[in-house]
């Protein structure tokens, strides 16, 4: 593979470029699920190609080809120079911020290789919680499944770099659905939409303890259906680390994604509110907010977790929100100047071979606070909420509304009752302005997002996001799921 991506590097190189780069990818995936008992969807996938990006007069030219032969390569490079070609007549040119050249390898740490375990055991495994879940006669529906990738990719460039990074994923996650008179009831072990991902081998699955919450999960399903409508008004809300980690997700990731910011990206999920202008003015959240944009491993094994972008640019943390004050974009080397920046920030990423790199999350962390955590849930009166189960947010990530599987009524910092089909809603800024008290380091989790979509085509890719439980004041929570 390296010696592909050389090659079509020199074949659009030696026709005259201001730069280029090219990605070529090898990947491995594997998705093993079950539903009620019984096999419901097996599969392995295998991938290899070359992406070719060109800078020539100030416009992008890219092109893509799984025909790894010579011919195929050359024919690919033409056409990327033919692309750029044909923007010359646009009345603004791209520069690229300034970059050095890497010679790196880097492979993500996998104790276990997941391709190495036989999916007859991966089945038996998820088999094993299904039966668990449906020991509870009233359970409906069990569903559970694993996920496998490993990636390799060369990057080359006409800047001198050459990078070689594999990385490894995995995830794996249950949830247990109870109807009862035209109700369904859903909980989701470790997370909804498919559980926990993280940049690990197999050794995540062991970690998670799968079968041993399998009861507590049926049994919660369950109970919803007898429990208390979640009361309507606003209350301090109290949100679990996995609930909290797509709240960052939705009303700091995507807004902070510079390209929406300047409206090259649009089409798809919309702009966002954070104009230039409030950088380093807007105050975000409270004092205790700290978020940072990490894609370095020392942060975690997160699904936005490498050594270098697909730029060539090297993993790095940028201060997002610090002390509640707005200081920081998601960049790439074309937008970095946009923000007074002298390089990117590295966090251009592309889905696969075939698809050009766009902004996109690594891992967009709120940092841990220094209260325990029964200092987070010392309220006169609240609710906490667990377990997304929808969201919703405008086009310009400043309006959402947030449904979550379970919740219970905090008095005094004690649960007093479940209640059902719990939902909240507010304005972003407002309401990390009210965060008031953060779980320490020792709750804090690196969740990963392993279906987070953008561009047109649609690029679907994983993101992390780390949080521990926290506290918000005087939000408003309604009573009816909003679906």
């Amino acid at each position: 593979m390296k010696d592909l991506a050389l090659r079509a590097l020199d074949t659009v190189a030696r026709r005259g470029v201001q730069y280029a780069d090219v990605r070529a990818i090898e990947s491995r995936e594997r998705e093993v699920a079950t539903k009620n008992g019984k096999p419901a969807h097996v599969s392995t996938s295998e991938s290899a190609g070359i992406g070719i990006r060109a800078l020539v007069n100030g416009c992008w030219g890219f092109a893509a080809t799984d025909d790894l032969t010579p011919a195929g390569i050359d024919s690919a490079a033409a056409l990327a120079l033919e692309i750029a070609a044909s923007g010359s007549r646009a009345p603004s040119r791209i520069e690229l911020a300034p970059e050095e050249a890497y010679r790196a390898e880097w492979v993500s740490p996998a104790a276990i290789d997941p391709f190495s375990i036989p999916i007859d055991r991966n089945l038996a495994t998820l088999l094993a919680v299904d039966r668990e879940l449906r020991r509870n006669p009233a359970i409906s529906l069990a569903e559970a499944s694993m996920h496998f990738d490993r990636r390799r990719q060369i990057f080359v460039s006409t800047l001198g770099s050459v990078i070689d990074q594999t990385r490894t994923t995995s995830g794996a996650g249950y949830s247990a659905l109870c109807y009862r008179e035209g109700e369904i009831q859903k909980r989701s072990y470790p997370n909804s939409f498919g559980g926990q991902y993280q940049l690990k081998g197999y050794e995540l699955v062991d970690e998670l303890r799968l079968l041993e919450h399998a009861p507590r999960i049926a049994e919660e399903a369950v109970a919803l259906h007898s429990a208390d409508q979640c009361p309507e008004g606003e209350f301090d809300l109290i949100l679990d680390s996995s609930q909290l980690g797509l709240q960052i997700h939705e009303s700091i990731g995507h807004p902070i994604e510079l390209d929406r910011v300047l409206g090259s990206e649009a089409n798809y999920a919309g702009m966002s509110f954070l104009t230039l202008d409030q950088l380093n003015h807007l105050r975000y959240g409270s004092p205790m907010v700290n978020v940072v944009c990490d894609a370095r491993f020392e942060h975690g094994p997160g699904l936005g977790t490498f050594a270098f972008d697909d730029e060539g640019v090297p993993a790095q943390s940028v201060p997002i929100v610090s002390g509640g004050l707005f200081t920081g974009y998601m960049t790439s080397r074309e937008t970095a100047r946009a923000v007074g920046g002298a390089r990117s920030n590295g966090c251009m990423r592309a889905e696969g071979w075939s698809r050009l790199p766009l902004i996109r999350m690594t891992n967009v962390s709120l940092l841990p606070g220094a209260q325990s955590l029964e200092d987070v849930f010392d309220t006169p009166r609240g609710i906490y909420m667990e377990t997304n189960r929808s969201w919703s947010i405008d086009d310009k990530r400043y309006n959402f509304q947030f449904g979550c599987e379970i919740a219970w009524e905090i008095r005094a910092g004690n649960r007093v009752r479940m209640l059902k089909n719990p939902s909240y809603s507010g304005i972003s800024t407002e309401f990390w302005n009210a965060c008031e008290a953060i779980a320490g380091r020792e709750h804090w989790t690196l969740w990963g997002v392993p279906n987070c979509g953008k561009g047109q085509p649609e690029q679907v890719m994983g993101t992390g996001h780390g949080a521990s439980p926290a506290r918000f004041r005087k939000i408003k929570v309604g009573g009816a799921y909003a679906g």
